[in-house]
C-alpha cells in the first residue's frame, strides 16, 4: 500500500467509526504502530483528523461549513464598520494586537492608522490590508488555509500563536450567549480563537447585536474571559445590565 493510500484509509476509518485506537490501525494498515502515529501527526496537521489518547477521532461532522467572507463582509455592515471605527479608538502607538479573520477585524484592518503596531493575524485579508502600512508590522499564523473565510487553521495555526503574547485581541464571533459564552461554527475556527484568547493580555469581543441569544456549533471562550465588548445599539438593555454585572465593559454604538 502506498502512503498516499494508507492515509486516505486511515481517514476512512476514523470518519466511519468516529474515532479508532492506534493498534487497531496498525493490524489493518499493516504497518507498525510508530509508523500510524506518524501518519496521523501529520493527518492532524492537514486538519483531517484530531489526534487523541491512543489513537485519532473523526472530525467530519464537528466541520461545519463556514459561510464565505464575502458573505460576512456585506451583512450588518454599518453595524461593522461602526464597532470597528469604536475599537480602533482602543489601540495606541506601539501596541501589540491580534486580529482574528472575522470581517469587523478586516473592517479594522482597512481603517487602521498607520502608526507604529504590531499585528498578528490568521488572515489574509487582514494581513494583504495592512501590507500598505509602512509602520505596522504584519505577522501571520501560516498555517492550513481555509478558502472560504480566506485564513489559517489547523494545528500548524495554532501552534505558531503560542510564541507570542499580544496587548489585545480584537475578534468576532458566531454567536455570544449569556450562559453558554462564544460560539462558532466551525470548530477550527474556534480553536484559533481559542488559542488567540490565551495568548492576549486585553480581550475585546466586536459583536453585532445579530450575534446576540445565540449559541452556535462550537464553543470558543466563557464571557468571563472577555474584558470588554463592542456592539450596536440594538442590543437589549437587559443584556448589557447582565453583562455590566458580570463586570464586562460594553459600548454600543
Amino acid at each position: 500500500m502506498l502512503v498516499a493510500e494508507r492515509y486516505e484509509k486511515i481517514v476512512q476509518l476514523v470518519n466511519e467509526r468516529g474515532s479508532i485506537r492506534v493498534s487497531e490501525l496498525s493490524e489493518l494498515c499493516q504497518v507498525t504502530e510508530e509508523t500510524i502515529r506518524r501518519d496521523l501527526d501529520r493527518l492532524e496537521q492537514a486538519g483531517r483528523l484530531r489526534r487523541s489518547h491512543g489513537g485519532a477521532v473523526s472530525v467530519k461532522d464537528q466541520q461545519q461549513p463556514e459561510t464565505p467572507f464575502a458573505e460576512r463582509e456585506i451583512a450588518h455592515a454599518e453595524e461593522k464598520k461602526r464597532i470597528a471605527a469604536e475599537a480602533i479608538k482602543l489601540i495606541q502607538p506601539k501596541d501589540r494586537i491580534a486580529l482574528d479573520a472575522s470581517s469587523t477585524a478586516w473592517y479594522m484592518a482597512a481603517n487602521l492608522p498607520d502608526i507604529p503596531l504590531t499585528v498578528l493575524t490568521n488572515s489574509i485579508k487582514v494581513a494583504v490590508e495592512l501590507s500598505g502600512k509602512e509602520k505596522i508590522e504584519v505577522i501571520s499564523t501560516g498555517g492550513l488555509l481555509s478558502s472560504r473565510s480566506m485564513s489559517y487553521v489547523g494545528p500548524l495555526a495554532e501552534r505558531s500563536l503560542d510564541a507570542y503574547y499580544v496587548n489585545k485581541l480584537f475578534l468576532s464571533c458566531k454567536g455570544v450567549h449569556l450562559e453558554r459564552g462564544i460560539s462558532e461554527s466551525n470548530e477550527l475556527q474556534g480553536r484559533i480563537k481559542q488559542k488567540m484568547i490565551d495568548i492576549a493580555g486585553q480581550v475585546i469581543l466586536l459583536a453585532d447585536s445579530s450575534k446576540f441569544g445565540t449559541q452556535d456549533f462550537t464553543h470558543v471562550a466563557e464571557l468571563q474571559e472577555v474584558d470588554a465588548i463592542i456592539t450596536d445599539k440594538h442590543v437589549d438593555p437587559g443584556t448589557i445590565g447582565r453583562l455590566t454585572e458580570m463586570n464586562i465593559a460594553v459600548t454600543a454604538v
